[in-house]
């Protein structure tokens, strides 16, 4: 199962356990859910053409965005059996892993826009969601939000239910582009909570055993392990997520 399928899907998937030599053409990834309609969570999508069959969980609106801008479901279904599966608030579900252990999955609506690209999508919700997956079998819960405009009361409870977090780490502050190039919109206006006078105080508090963030951006000075930024966040028990890193709950 991944969350977001972005550019660099082929390289995520290396890390994954590959099918029998019989069975080639069987993608190890179960399904893909979408937090949002992004390029950089969508396009490993079109990688993902040569599997048996395709299941995308999305809302709505990030289906209705991904449909008029790319014509993804004329593009895929020309190649694989796609099956998308409708996210609705208050609504979980399950997917079922061939370990048997079965994860129920909760979608958080957040505030958000439909993406540049998409000006026509004028959905009111579902542009934006994060999920709060639950394992059945260990009682544990991960929440895994990399769009965060707001933190709402639902996401804010979610956050402290939660054992383990990987949370939107964009932009240090809501400024940050617009020192870079001026006119540029701030964090916020790009549907991201800058770290600073925004989401640290609130991880900080959290009891959950692992505190990350990720999707950052490359201008985010967190990126540097010996900046000022960087030893905020982790003096505050928060990582700054890599590539390939692992949790056991």
């Amino acid at each position: 199962m991944l969350i977001n399928a972005g550019p660099d899907f082929l390289s995520q998937v290396d890390l994954l356990p590959r099918p029998s030599a019989g069975d080639a053409r069987r993608s190890p990834v179960a399904a893909v859910l979408l937090t949002n309609a992004d390029l950089d969570h969508v396009l490993g999508l079109l990688s993902m053409r040569e599997g048996t069959a395709l299941h995308v969980y999305a809302t709505d609106g990030v289906r209705q965005t991904l449909s008029k801008a790319f014509a993804i479901d004329s593009l895929l279904r020309s190649f694989t059996d796609l099956q998308w599966h409708d996210v609705q608030p208050g609504n979980p579900f399950s997917i079922d892993a061939e370990s048997h252990r079965s994860i129920e999955i909760r979608a958080i609506f957040l505030p958000a826009n439909a993406p540049l690209f998409d000006r026509t999508n004028d959905a009111a919700t579902g542009h934006s969601i994060a999920y709060e997956l639950y394992d059945q079998s260990t009682g544990k819960r991960l929440l895994v939000a990399p769009d965060v405009g707001e933190i709402t009361p639902k996401l804010r409870e979610a956050l402290h239910a939660a054992d383990a977090v990987l949370f939107d780490g964009t932009f240090w502050s809501d400024d940050e582009l617009q020192r870079i190039k001026p006119g540029a919109r701030t964090s916020r206006a790009m549907g991201h909570v800058p770290i600073s006078a925004g989401s640290l105080d609130v991880l900080r508090t959290l009891k959950a055993t692992h505190k990350s963030y990720f999707h950052i951006n490359n201008t985010n000075p967190i990126l540097n392990p010996a900046s000022p930024e960087r030893s905020l966040v982790e003096s505050a028990g928060i990582r700054v997520e890599e590539d390939g890193a692992e949790w056991i709950l």
